[in-house]
């Protein structure tokens, strides 16, 4: 009687687990899916914003009227929503005293 229900035990662990596999299964198919769409939504706000990003750019224009180089500038956006055009190449020094001199601008 002891080996019987040593055995059932065993047999039901068995049963379970092997449930317990077919749901992990299961609920990674759907994080794939999950995944998949998530990774497709990023790619088309990633397009998006290139998109903005280069119509903005089409439209600012220097002191002398020239367009702005996007290679050389990039939009700086602050948290409280103000924008700004900085160059790339600013040394670090610069970029906190500029970055100083927009808060004191405020």
């Amino acid at each position: 009687v002891a080996a019987q229900k040593c055995r059932k035990r065993k047999l039901n662990a068995i049963l379970n687990l092997e449930e317990d596999v077919c749901n992990l299964q299961t609920q990674k198919e759907s994080l794939k899916k999950e995944h998949s769409q998530c990774s497709k939504s990023i790619n088309q706000i990633k397009q998006k914003l290139n998109n903005l990003y280069r119509d903005i750019f089409s439209r600012l224009r220097d002191d002398q009227g020239r367009p702005v180089n996007p290679h050389q500038y990039v939009i700086h956006c602050v948290s409280n929503g103000s924008v700004f055009i900085i160059p790339k190449h600013l040394p670090k020094s610069e970029q906190k005293q500029d970055n100083r001199k927009e808060q004191k601008q405020k």
